[in-house]
């Protein structure tokens, strides 16, 4: 390699490599500050809950250094980092802003992604069932973030420029998706899209319970009517 292509090479490690490292950790540390504000929002929802309900679950488990669970009842919230650091699109909003346009390496982020299951898919081990993305949240090395979900959290929190993410934050971001996890319902599908099934499934119902479940189409027999059934009830 020529003393020129080191150069660049070198150059190129200064300019993107130790920015992403540096979201990266940042991410790291905004994840820790999530599993503070999780763990401390289920014992407090467990406390004032049970005084209702003694048997409505209300847990926090931490399933890996990239996941968390929080079952709130029939519903479990799923927060997952991911491991990569990526770049805004070029048609992300955010390449507008003069935040970015004095320096693109702030649209560079990390990458948190919250799912909502129906809690009986894990605790009967449905692997067939359906869980949604209702947010995923941006955040670079100085902290600025956006999150990108449906209806409210979605619109709340899309301010790249003047959003700076910390503990208080995160309380406010984990309602927004609790209050949409709540209000989203388990819908009957209709009777014409689960009438018909095989021996072998209502086997395999009988004994692994494997009828395919999830929010938008409430439950089915067949894997194949998956989009149908949920573009019909959804």
């Amino acid at each position: 390699m020529s003393v020129d292509n080191q150069e660049q090479v070198i150059e190129k490690i200064k300019e993107r490599a130790c920015v992403k490292r540096d979201v990266y950790d940042n991410l790291i540390s905004q994840f820790e500050a999530l599993k503070e504000v999780v763990k401390e929002y289920a014992d407090e929802l467990k406390e004032n809950i049970h005084d209702v309900d003694e048997r409505l679950e209300i847990s926090y488990v931490e399933k890996s250094p990239y996941q968390i669970n929080l079952t709130i009842a029939g519903d479990i919230l799923i927060f997952y980092m991911h491991s990569n650091v990526f770049q805004f699109d070029q048609t992300n909003h955010v390449w507008n802003t003069s935040y970015v346009k004095e320096d693109s390496n702030n649209a560079f982020a990390g990458n948190i992604l919250i799912y909502n299951f129906l809690a009986d898919s894990f605790r009967l081990n449905r692997m067939n069932d359906l869980g949604y993305m209702i947010a995923r949240v941006f955040v670079n090395k100085e902290d600025h973030f956006l999150i990108e979900g449906q209806k409210q959290i979605g619109y709340l929190y899309n301010d790249y420029v003047n959003n700076v993410l910390d503990k208080a934050t995160w309380r406010k971001v984990l309602e927004s998706a609790l209050l949409y996890t709540l209000d989203f319902n388990l819908f009957v599908p209709p009777y014409s899209a689960v009438n018909v099934t095989s021996v072998a499934e209502v086997h395999q119902l009988g004994s692994k319970h494997t009828m395919t479940t999830g929010k938008r189409f409430g439950f089915q027999f067949s894997n194949s009517d998956a989009d149908s059934t949920g573009d019909k009830v959804g």
